[in-house]
């Protein structure tokens, strides 16, 4: 019997239910307030969504081959553009998940050169981080007077 909760692939399947939620969230918003509508002291939601661009694939590579690429731009762009990026960082996410070394989830890494932990818990601080901006991307949506996606909807 194993200790295993969750397989590496059901990880990722689970992963990318957020993420196919989360596109649905940047497609639902108004391309004109993408970087300029917010609520309080928080980031416009475009910029919520090219944080979370600069964490997903890079840290699956990083997990891969302990190489931390930190080079993507967070410069504004069009939504088709994030939609577009969104995309490409899924098919390569997927590509790049089953060369996970076996019983790298156990081992500590420093992810970016400076988040330090178990890559199992670097993967879920990147699932949480994406829950969390898509919250924010929720009160955005509803303050503009716009029903988001169901939350519980991640096919």
């Amino acid at each position: 019997m194993s200790d295993t909760f969750i397989t590496p692939e059901a990880l990722l399947e689970h992963w990318q239910g957020h993420r196919r939620l989360t596109r649905r969230v940047i497609e639902a918003f108004p391309d004109d307030k993408l970087f300029t509508f917010s609520v309080g002291s928080m980031r416009p939601f475009g910029a919520l969504a090219l944080e979370m661009l600069s964490i997903a694939l890079p840290m699956v590579r990083g997990i891969v081959d302990d190489e931390w690429d930190t080079s993507f731009s967070r410069e504004e762009r069009s939504k088709s553009e994030i939609l577009r990026l969104w995309d490409d960082a899924t098919q390569q996410m997927n590509a790049t998940w089953p060369k996970v070394p076996r019983g790298r989830f156990q081992q500590t890494m420093k992810a970016f050169g400076q988040y330090e932990g178990k890559v199992h818990d670097l993967v879920l601080y990147a699932i949480d981080n994406e829950i969390h901006h898509r919250g924010q991307g929720y009160v955005y949506l509803r303050a503009l007077g716009i029903e988001p996606p169901p939350f519980y909807e991640r096919i």
